[in-house]
């Protein structure tokens, strides 16, 4: 690999990923919009770019002559066209593993303080509206040996499922494909259809990827087969859940509550949700410890590099595109 090979870093990373791009290319800062165009024109001349999730890589970037390799800084990567990446040749790349147990302590933060109401409560002290206990303060729903349902147990889905078990809640799965025996032994896992699931649950998380399939896979039908006192929490992309239906039910009283880390149109939030008490919204900190990100940097930096140095990546999300070299 020559040392002169440029890369295009979208954004700030942590240590020591700045460092280990030094050691094997020209890093390239990113000063443009987040638009495709902006980013393919300071693109020219790289043979890689060191993406994140809000970036868009599509087919006007990976058309980019002479990149070799996007390396997203995250575990999902549907903000890149990886048919286009594969048919130009251009390697993707993503960080999974790295945050699963990290993301599955805020979903469960998210479930916690959703079904406890502690954002209204919080917000009653600071505006110095509480005067003191009472019988029906604030009234909740219990945690332990609710029934939880996780649609997608994949790794994270597990960790979360993990955690469950030491409120002794029965844990429920959706997903397409059965389980591993292995994985559902040790959850004490139980498999169903999603709409069962919904109806079933008294928290139901989600933990699957952002396809076609999946998005708006939780909208105005499915919510209406929720139990009315059934908390809903989104930790996985934002466009699963159909917002503006969402925010009806909420609103409705038809759930009880939900808990949202990521949004259909980030950094916008649904106007209707910002004024709802039974709803907890946090700005995407799913993976935000000190920790974790900074190990998705160094992962997401090795993945380019190897890639740069014409190895097989680690992680490499089309296997396709490898087999061309």
């Amino acid at each position: 690999m020559s040392q002169g090979q440029r890369v295009l870093v979208t954004h700030r990373v942590l240590d020591p990923a700045p460092a280990l791009l030094a050691d094997a290319a020209q890093a390239v800062e990113y000063e443009g919009d987040l638009s495709a165009e902006s980013i393919a024109a300071a693109a020219a001349g790289c043979a890689g770019i060191l993406s994140q999730s809000i970036d868009p890589v599509d087919e006007r970037v990976l058309s980019t002559p002479g990149l070799r390799a996007v390396s997203n800084v995250a575990v999902g990567y549907d903000n890149i066209d990886v048919e286009a990446a594969t048919r130009h040749g251009v390697l993707v790349t993503n960080t999974p593993g790295v945050l699963d147990e990290t993301t599955a302590d805020l979903a469960f933060a998210l479930l916690l303080a959703a079904g406890r109401r502690l954002g209204e409560g919080e917000r009653m002290i600071r505006a110095g509206q509480w005067e003191g206990w009472a019988i029906d303060q604030l009234l909740g729903r219990d945690i332990h040996r609710a029934t939880l349902g996780i649609v997608g147990l994949g790794r994270i889905g597990q960790a979360v499922a993990r955690r469950a078990r030491g409120f002794d809640m029965r844990i429920l799965y959706a997903q397409r494909s059965q389980g591993d025996p292995s994985v559902e032994r040790e959850l004490n896992a139980e498999r169903r259809e999603l709409g069962n699931l919904l109806a079933e649950a008294d928290f139901v998380s989600l933990h699957t990827p952002l396809t076609e399939e999946t998005r708006h896979l939780i909208g105005a039908a499915e919510l209406a087969s929720m139990k009315s006192s059934a908390v809903l929490v989104n930790t996985a992309r934002g466009p699963v859940v159909d917002e503006a239906a969402l925010a009806r039910a909420l609103r409705e009283r038809r759930i009880f509550a939900a808990g949202l880390d990521v949004f259909e149109a980030e950094p916008r939030v649904h106007p209707d949700l910002l004024g709802l008490d039974n709803v907890v919204l946090l700005p995407h900190v799913g993976s935000g410890s000190v920790d974790t990100r900074a190990r998705m940097c160094e992962t997401a930096a090795r993945n380019l590099v190897a890639a740069l140095r014409g190895e097989r990546p680690e992680h490499l999300v089309n296997p396709e595109a490898w087999k061309d070299r």
